[in-house]
């Protein structure tokens, strides 16, 4: 052998594989949980809640001002990111969310972001709330359900087909929402902490925690009120540690998601009410995330994306805080879990120093479930035709340029009820007159001219909703209505080979596709 000739070569190699991952940006995705565009001041001036870090990603980044999410709430919504896929087009998710025991939602097959980015030699991580199921170890195998009850858990059992089976090489957070149980820290496959049972509210509030807060495991090191701080040291820490290779991480945080628990440290700050205080101390998370990034010299060549899950809840009180002049929906109606602009329309900013211009704003029209194509095209590789089926690439908006593949494109949105509506270009059409849900519209008091079951409303003049068009456009709901049934039945809402759903199974079950049944295949 050419010992010389082989280390050359093998040098040239290392050489080659330093210079090609120094190229490929950090990625940082923030999830908000329940926060509209109105609780941002870098959207709404008159916001009454000061977000330093916010305005900040947004002055030396870019601001997306027609971003949505897929559903009107969060298990979907999660699905979305990291799929690149509806959450609709699973057999087990057609509306609402999944418990803190549920099983796993995401195939390990499939592919993800993070599995994505691990194959291109990014270090993985999730710190944060999870909310898409995983396997936990069961006392009674037979209790198997989309919402296992704690009772018939084995919560010193491992946890299998969690964040760590699709992609992510490390996992740390909790497994639902703050007011789920488990009431506990998640490491990787493995439940933390001295764990205790809460059986009833009363073993619920008298341990402190807020509600509403659901009995079950809970472990006596975990406060509700330092969970925020707790993941923003971990994001530190993991940023550090992994500084000098590719890093993504996703960070989907548990706030100001319901209980609405601010640290000591953010109580009463806002000067408007908790939910306020919730969302300075959300910012706060952003700010150290910043910070550990300039700390490490990192910053240049990281793409950082803030972005929300769905609207605000009607647990931040909208009337309470409407008093004091912040509408937390901004100019829009509805709010989290419905299809009003309110329930989707969420704040996007993306800062990328190495290729964003600062300071400017993007009116493309874009959705969560757009990640995975963006990662595919920053990193000029490809996947199957039955990955990301849902997923348009923004990088083109990034660099300033239009997203010619929205051009014609149909954005599906989602009730918490499992509701339908569907926009495209300019126009968007609700199959209802209250939004798909029973939270409830800020902006009730305000009729809307034309008011019918079916609406059709311009984005573009009338991104409020207040002129319902479908009388005067009945063509326009006919098209749409097509097009939503061909996106339902093709199994895609992108180019590509089609993957086709099979309706047989779900037809009669499936009330949601009567608005456009008569279009479809069983």
């Amino acid at each position: 052998m050419n010992y010389r000739r082989f280390l050359t070569t093998l040098l040239a190699t290392l050489a080659f594989a330093l210079s090609a991952n120094a190229s490929k940006p950090n990625i940082i995705y923030i999830l908000a949980d329940d926060m509209g565009q109105g609780d941002v001041h870098a959207y709404n001036k008159n916001s009454k809640i000061p977000t330093p870090h916010l305005d900040r990603l947004a002055a030396e980044g870019m601001t997306f001002m027609d971003g949505h999410t897929s559903s009107g709430v969060c298990t979907p919504t999660r699905y979305g990111i990291l799929t690149g896929r509806y959450s609709w087009r699973t057999p087990t998710l057609k509306q609402g969310v999944l418990g803190g025991h549920s099983p796993h939602l995401i195939d390990p097959d499939r592919e993800t972001v993070a599995s994505l980015l691990q194959k291109e030699g990014y270090k993985t991580a999730c710190i944060g709330k999870w909310h898409l199921g995983m396997d936990w170890t069961l006392t009674d195998p037979s209790k198997t359900s989309q919402r296992v009850s704690w009772k018939y858990v084995d919560p010193k059992g491992p946890i299998k087909n969690g964040p760590n089976s699709i992609g992510f090489d490390y996992f740390f957070g909790i497994s639902a929402s703050l007011n789920m149980d488990p009431h506990a820290y998640v490491e990787n496959d493995k439940l933390l902490g001295t764990l205790e049972v809460l059986k009833n509210l009363d073993e619920v509030n008298a341990r402190g925690y807020t509600q509403p807060s659901k009995p079950g495991y809970a472990a006596k090191e975990y406060v509700q009120q330092e969970v925020l701080i707790k993941l923003a040291e971990k994001t530190s820490e993991w940023i550090h540690k992994h500084k000098d290779s590719p890093f993504f991480v996703y960070l989907p945080l548990p706030s100001p998601h319901s209980p609405i628990v601010p640290s000591d440290r953010f109580l009463n700050k806002s000067g408007l009410n908790l939910h306020g205080d919730f969302c300075m101390e959300s910012d706060w998370v952003l700010g150290e995330v910043l910070k550990a990034l300039d700390e490490t010299g990192t910053a240049e060549n990281t793409i950082v994306i803030f972005t929300a899950d769905n609207g605000t809840s009607p647990k931040a009180e909208f009337k309470e805080m409407a008093e004091q002049g912040h509408n937390s929906s901004w100019i829009y109606r509805g709010m989290k879990g419905t299809n009003w602009e309110g329930g989707h329309r969420v704040p996007f900013i993306v800062r990328w120093p190495a290729e964003i211009k600062a300071g400017t704003r993007s009116d493309e029209l874009i959705c969560t479930t757009d990640l995975m194509a963006t990662c595919v095209d920053i990193l000029d590789t490809d996947i199957a035709d039955n990955m990301a089926e849902d997923s348009v690439s923004f990088l083109p908006a990034l660099k300033g340029k239009e997203i010619r593949e929205a051009k014609g494109r149909v954005v599906v949105h989602h009730s918490d009820k499992g509701i339908f509506s569907i926009r495209q270009g300019k126009w968007k059409v609700m199959f209802d007159d209250f939004g798909g849900s029973n939270r409830g519209d800020p902006r009730k008091d305000e009729p809307i001219e034309n008011a019918a079951p079916l609406q059709l409303f311009d984005m573009v003049n009338d991104p409020t909703e207040d002129v319902n068009l479908a009388a005067k456009y009945p063509e326009v709901v006919e098209s749409l209505k097509k097009g939503l049934a061909e996106v339902i039945q093709s199994g895609r809402s992108t180019p590509g080979e089609d993957q086709p759903t099979d309706l047989a199974e779900a037809w009669d079950s499936w009330t949601q596709l009567d608005p456009v049944r008569e279009y479809l295949e069983r």
